[in-house]
């Protein structure tokens, strides 16, 4: 009985060859698509995808289980959706992330308004200011509300005398909490002025905001750079301008004490 020869080689080519072929047939036609993606050309694509379905049919299967080809056929489109959706999305985080941080600190600046507010009215009860003085506040200000009558003769800028001491302790407590913005606005009713110092409301509003200035600024030691003047004129009622007392509200003298974590 002949023996088989163990040095003898088999015949044809070795196993691992054909799948190594196949694998490089499959790799080629993997970076031919990867290629025929990038230049974004859809028609192109789509024959591509036709002529893999006709030789191959390796889409067929493809095709039940993502909408009949759809996404393939449409890829670039579909990629395109997707980037826009991602960017939209991280807008819209953005967007609340911003809100969240804006409503926080809208409140923080509330509670300290307010904290300064009940601050400055105990010093006002304790020196028997509280009925001559109106104290307001918003999350970016504590506003104090001189009646022009306390300060002002009508038609007049220039400061009474009983109204100095009263501009004395307001001007303790902004020297003592003043630290940022402190502005001070004149205002008026709206009956018409036309004397021969002040022509209009707005001159007089002016004229009276700077009479406060020069007097805290001379005798309180406040900075001049952290303190401003303006005349509103009748242009910022608070009450009524057709009723007698409705006007007595309007002529006031605010001052508005900011404070450090105003957005001024």
């Amino acid at each position: 009985m002949a023996k088989r020869k163990e040095d003898e080689p088999p015949k044809g080519a070795p196993a691992w060859q054909s799948t190594f072929a196949d694998l490089m047939n499959l790799l080629l036609c993997f970076f031919v698509m990867l290629f025929a993606m990038s230049t974004v050309d859809a028609q192109k694509f789509e024959q591509l995808a036709a002529s893999f379905n006709e030789a191959y049919s390796i889409f067929s299967g493809g095709a039940q289980s993502i909408g009949d080809g759809i996404l393939i056929s449409n890829g670039v489109s579909q990629l395109n959706e997707l980037d826009d959706y991602m960017y939209q999305m991280g807008k819209s985080a953005d967007s609340e992330s911003t809100s969240d941080a804006l409503q926080k600190l809208e409140e923080e600046q509330l509670k300290e308004s307010e904290s300064l507010a009940e601050i400055i009215e105990e010093i006002l009860e304790e020196e028997s200011l509280a009925a001559q003085v109106d104290v307001d506040f918003t999350s970016q200000y504590v506003s104090l509300t001189l009646n022009g009558a306390i300060l002002f003769d009508s038609g007049s800028a220039v400061l009474k005398t009983d109204a100095l001491p009263v501009l004395d302790k307001i001007g303790a407590i902004l020297k003592k909490y003043g630290k940022s913005i402190i502005e001070i606005e004149g205002h008026t009713d709206n009956v018409p002025i036309n004397t021969a110092q002040f022509k209009s409301n707005n001159e007089l509003s002016s004229a009276r905001a700077l009479a406060v200035f020069e007097y805290l600024l001379d005798n309180s030691g406040l900075d001049p750079a952290m303190v401003k003047h303006s005349g509103r004129g009748e242009y910022v009622p608070i009450a009524d301008n057709s009723t007698p007392e409705g006007r007595a509200q309007n002529r006031r003298v605010e001052i508005k004490l900011y404070h450090t974590l105003s957005t001024y």
